[in-house]
């Protein structure tokens, strides 16, 4: 047998999909074609009446012809267009989520439930089938779109959409423990760069009081601070605490995680200094406030070839280095410094280097020798 007699042979679905075309288009036309056959001489001799008093029906099968063939081309013409309609909402339902679809059924589905109930009411009046029927559809269309609007008003809380709802941006800054207590956010939020409504979760509080009752000095020290930060912020800004919570629920997965779905709940920025919780929300497509990128988007430009004004507060590593800083924090190590420990002098910048925690400044005094050799100061 043959490699080609082994292929198992497949019905092109393109081919199946139009041979169903057809068949759906040869119905409609029939049905129509009937349809004109058995009701259009009546139409069509009722019209002429009105329009020429002199009109003689015409008989037999040239009589029938013109309608049946009318019946034929409007009945392909509305399959036609139905097919297009059903072709384009069979491609959007498709392309819909799952969610979406529960949504979509379970709100027609109560539409058309709650409509059976003016059935009666609607009977009372005394409306003939058809006016019956179309005044029963239309409410439950009426109802399907109010019932579909009230479902999707509830995402945050259905449990099929759990996990896949993403609010609208709101801008509400969402504060992890971290940056709390290390206390520059209270800064940032005082001139005015934290903007729109600060939230605390509940889980980071509890999460501050944790390490504010620690047995360990430092640990204790760190969450004290946090929660007086946290106080400071509450006397002079709008603070929400824990009243949205409930959006992200607790899993077991640890406050970092918990965080990141709050934030996507909620739309809102996570406020924080913590790289590895920066790199998860990255992830998860939540807007991120990193105070450390803040701070280091901050620090002064520092060229080679420039002056600085610096005291040399410790040795380096190396054989002869001092290390002094600037004010904002940033490290400059002095290559021939080390004998000027706790002098304030002028130094000369060689090179910067720009790491993943900041600048990191190399320099040297000048007119002092460096490897041997003596180098002239600036003027």
């Amino acid at each position: 047998m043959s490699e080609q007699e082994r292929k198992p042979r497949n019905v092109n679905p393109q081919k199946r999909r139009s041979l169903l075309q057809w068949l759906i288009l040869t119905v409609f036309s029939t049905a129509s074609a009937l349809l004109f056959a058995q009701f259009g001489p009546i139409w069509r001799d009722d019209f002429a009446k009105r329009v020429a008093d002199n009109y003689v029906a015409p008989g037999g099968f040239w009589g029938l012809l013109p309608l049946v063939g009318g019946g034929v081309l409007i009945g392909w013409f509305v399959a036609t267009i139905l097919l297009r309609l059903v072709e384009r909402l069979g491609v959007k339902w498709e392309r819909t989520d799952d969610s979406e679809k529960l949504t979509w059924f379970l709100g027609t589905f109560i539409g058309f439930v709650v409509a059976t109930f003016f059935i009666n009411f609607l009977s009372a009046l005394q409306l003939n089938t058809v006016a019956l029927i179309a005044s029963v559809i239309g409410i439950g269309l009426l109802f399907t779109a109010v019932s579909v609007y009230a479902l999707h008003s509830m995402k945050e809380s259905l449990p099929w959409y759990r996990g896949k709802v993403r609010a609208r941006r709101t801008g509400i800054k969402i504060l992890d423990t971290n940056v709390i207590i290390d206390g520059r956010v209270y800064d940032v939020a005082r001139v005015g760069f934290v903007e729109g409504q600060i939230y605390v979760p509940q889980f980071v509080l509890e999460e501050l009081q944790y390490i504010a009752d620690s047995h360990d000095a430092l640990r204790r020290q760190r969450g004290r601070r946090g929660l007086d930060i946290l106080k400071l912020m509450q006397a002079e800004f709008n603070i929400e605490v824990g009243v949205h919570d409930r959006l992200a629920p607790d899993q077991g997965d640890g406050v970092d995680s918990r965080l990141v779905r709050l934030a996507t709940a909620l739309g809102g920025d996570l406020v924080t200094n913590d790289h590895n919780l920066n790199r998860v929300a990255t992830l998860q497509d939540v807007r991120v406030l990193n105070i450390n990128d803040l701070a280091l988007s901050l620090r002064p430009n520092v060229l080679p070839q420039e002056t600085l004004e610096l005291n040399i507060v410790r040795e380096g590593n190396q054989i002869g280095q001092g290390v002094g800083y600037l004010e904002d924090g940033t490290m400059v190590i002095v290559e021939n410094g080390r004998g000027h420990i706790g002098e304030t002098l002028e130094v000369m910048v060689t090179q910067v280097i720009q790491t993943e925690r900041g600048k990191l400044i190399f320099a040297e005094v000048e007119g002092e020798p460096v490897d041997g050799r003596a180098r002239k100061p600036r003027r």
